[in-house]
């Protein structure tokens, strides 16, 4: 194999700023020049795809060439630009000119320079949700660029007691990642974590929030989420008032949450916007959708495999009507469809928005007409499939619903191999695993397990404001209370 590229070294190997130069040079986009006006001369080194030409133009090259420059001081005492830096140090100096800063040499064998930052800032606009999408509420969501989603958390949330924890993950990506919280409201210990955690990330790479995510979970290998990524500010300034903890990453949308419970990934943020009998209705239906989606095509396996008897004889008789012509066993007619869904799902999210869509209905409008005409599967097994594919899409936070997909087919298998006996063992040891696992160091069954009466306003059902006078007990915040709520009844301010 013929090796036509050139061994370049590392930064920590370089022994000077001479050497560093050399070494930058050897790429296509680093941009150096040499300026000698009023009998001093200077040398400018940058990275021409991460500088902004403006600045570096109008303030930055204007100013050096107006007067002679006698000293690195004066470059930061004549260039209008604040956070010049100057220093020696080769490994501050590799990383500002890998972020947009601009090197500024007095002498072409010096090994002392002047930083000057000149980064350009290309960011996506603030944009309505895509996946969180809420008809009553805020229609700005999180976007890639940290400095703004900052930003959109700050306007909403304008006190001193918010606190922005900054530190840098990744040792080629150098990537930026901020945890905030509410000082004086979240509990200590619960901060300390998210801090520990993410300094103890030893990796490469941090790409997105969801690494972190993965890197920095109580139990990674559970198909459950076990933090909150969410693309709304609204929500991330909700919770931070809760005493929850937040981490923002650089060039990720969404921010992640902890520690949090399972009952909140069934609860949208939207249910704070309606009325509280709406909100509880819609998250009951919620609840119902979920154990119907998971349940219900192994309970017709189960059933139909060993439990006919249960089967009243009015519907029996249209089941075995329906499986005249299947040749195949309940448990591969079920995994059959359930797999023709996730390829449809699949290839869905994969394509094109139009396409995506135009593809996921004809698709199963034909593989389930084909199926069905073909007799490999029954008109009463497509609709259940159907039907609980249709229920899991009920679940807000997308992570879980994917969870809610891979969890159905263990209890497929358990239903064939033992009927409503395996259901109800499969059952035992999710709600076992679900006990085990942890947020941060906290159960994430709260507040059903330990339970939290407190909490339980705010659970399953959403009671009215007028009840959520007190954070979650299980966040153990250090302050305790919302509002008073003898003075809003006194004042009247809640009619729900």
């Amino acid at each position: 194999m013929f090796r036509w590229f050139k061994k370049t070294q590392s930064p920590d190997k370089l022994k000077n700023l001479p050497e560093l130069i050399k070494n930058l040079k050897e790429s296509g986009d680093f941009f150096h020049f040499e300026s000698k006006q009023h009998g001093s001369s200077f040398f400018l080194y940058y990275f021409k795809t991460l500088v902004h030409e403006t600045p570096l133009n109008e303030h930055i090259l204007r100013f050096l060439s107006q007067e002679p420059i006698t000293s690195l001081k004066d470059i930061k005492d004549k260039v209008p630009i604040t956070g010049i830096i100057i220093t020696e140090d080769l490994k501050i100096i590799c990383e500002k000119v890998m972020t947009g800063y601009v090197i500024v040499r007095l002498n072409e064998n010096s090994v002392e320079c002047a930083l000057i930052p000149c980064q350009v800032k290309k960011a996506r606009q603030v944009s309505q949700p895509e996946v969180e999408f809420t008809v009553v509420g805020s229609k700005e969501a999180f976007v890639e660029s940290l400095d703004t989603n900052i930003h959109l958390v700050r306007k909403r949330l304008p006190v001193h007691e918010l606190k922005a924890y900054e530190l840098t993950l990744g040792k080629l990506t150098n990537t930026k990642v901020v945890v905030m919280y509410l000082e004086g409201i979240a509990n200590e210990e619960n901060v300390n974590t998210v801090k520990q955690r993410l300094e103890d990330i030893h990796v490469d790479q941090v790409v997105d929030s969801s690494v972190i995510m993965q890197l920095i979970s109580d139990n990674r290998n559970s198909p459950f989420p076990q933090l909150v990524d969410t693309e709304r500010p609204d929500r991330v300034v909700s919770v931070l008032c809760e005493g929850k903890v937040v981490i923002l990453s650089d060039g990720s949308p969404q921010a992640l949450i902890g520690p949090t419970t399972l009952v909140e990934f069934f609860s949208a943020f939207e249910d704070y916007f309606v009325n509280w009998i709406v909100a509880s209705t819609a998250r009951l239906i919620r609840f119902f959708a979920i154990l119907f989606s998971i349940l219900v095509t192994p309970v017709y396996v189960a059933t139909l495999t060993y439990h006919y008897e249960l089967i009243p004889s009015d519907l029996l008789s249209t089941l075995v009507s329906s499986r005249q012509r299947i040749p195949l066993p309940p448990i591969l007619e079920a995994l059959f469809l359930e797999l023709a869904i996730e390829l449809l799902r699949e290839a869905g999210a994969r394509l094109p928005t139009k396409v995506g869509q135009t593809m996921g209905i004809v698709g199963g409008i034909v593989i389930g007409t084909a199926s069905v005409e073909a007799g490999l599967t029954s008109n009463v097994l497509l609709i259940i499939v159907a039907l609980s594919a249709l229920a899991s899409f009920t679940t807000p936070v997308y992570r879980m619903s994917n969870t809610i997909r891979l969890t159905r087919f263990p209890f497929l298998i358990f239903a064939h191999l033992w009927g409503l006996l395996g259901i109800t063992l499969c059952f035992s040891f999710l709600i076992v695993h679900l006990l085990k696992l942890k947020s941060l160091g906290r159960p994430f069954l709260e507040p059903i397990y330990p339970l939290r009466v407190k909490d339980l306003k705010d659970a399953i059902i959403r009671l009215p404001l007028r009840f959520q006078s007190t954070r979650p007990v299980q966040l153990q915040t250090e302050d305790t209370k919302r509002f008073n709520i003898k003075i809003h009844k006194d004042k009247n301010d809640f009619h729900e």
